[in-house]
């Protein structure tokens, strides 16, 4: 029997301009073992930007994942936190079942991709994650936002990998189009050739605004907007 559709959310409208900017650029983690916490995320293939101590009594170590603004932090002192208590730890990624392949490779005891049933959270399975209720294999319609898997650091911090393919209108700012890696432009560039091309054929004619067309809809198309026709 075939499963109804979830009800999707509406998108959210873009908020008023602010007179200033502000980007998430650091979470801070709680580890017990400094130096077991730097391996681990090191060999995560993660960049190490800073490990910088002052005198016994403080430490801070700063590590960025692939292609991603923010970054994380652990140390000696830089958190009253319990070590382990930080669940939930979103990394969106737009291939999970590659990055479940690469995480098993490094020796990460990574989770089964799943998807959760019918979106519905209810259960005792991982509270602090999404989709307590968890059905094996990714989104039977491999729907953007809706397939996942899971991981912990040595201390129980928990992590949890969203693949994410189409941003929902209304999440990302069109103003500040920003892409993760040189193949990720070079894929949505793949895509607006191919859908320029499609536009341009009836007409037979070179579209000597080709550059502003494409431009147009990969903001569009990253940003979650009605795409140029």
């Amino acid at each position: 029997m075939a499963q109804p559709e979830p009800a999707r959310e509406p998108a959210i409208p873009l908020p008023e301009k602010a007179a200033y900017t502000a980007k998430l650029e650091v979470v801070v983690i709680p580890v017990s073992d400094v130096d077991r916490a730097r391996e681990f995320y090191q060999g995560l293939g993660w960049r190490l930007d800073a490990d910088f101590a002052n005198g016994t009594d403080f430490r801070v170590i700063q590590f960025t994942p692939p292609g991603s603004a923010c970054s994380v932090i652990f140390g000696k002192n830089v958190t009253p936190a319990s070590p382990g208590s930080a669940q939930g730890l979103y990394l969106i990624v737009p291939d999970i079942e590659a990055v479940c392949r690469d995480l098993l490779s490094r020796g990460v005891d990574v989770s089964d991709v799943f998807h959760a049933a019918n979106d519905v959270h209810t259960g005792t399975d991982e509270p602090y994650l999404f989709g307590r209720i968890r059905v094996d294999g990714p989104d039977p319609a491999h729907g953007s936002y809706r397939s996942f898997a899971s991981f912990h650091d040595p201390d129980g911090n928990g992590w949890l990998l969203q693949e994410v393919t189409a941003r929902l209108p209304g999440r990302i700012d069109p103003a500040t189009t920003t892409f993760a890696s040189a193949k990720d432009l070079a894929d949505a560039l793949r895509r607006a050739a191919a859908a320029h091309g499609k536009q341009e054929a009836p007409t037979s004619q070179p579209d000597a605004k080709w550059a502003d067309w494409c431009a147009a809809y990969i903001v569009a198309e990253q940003a979650g907007q009605p795409l140029p026709r």
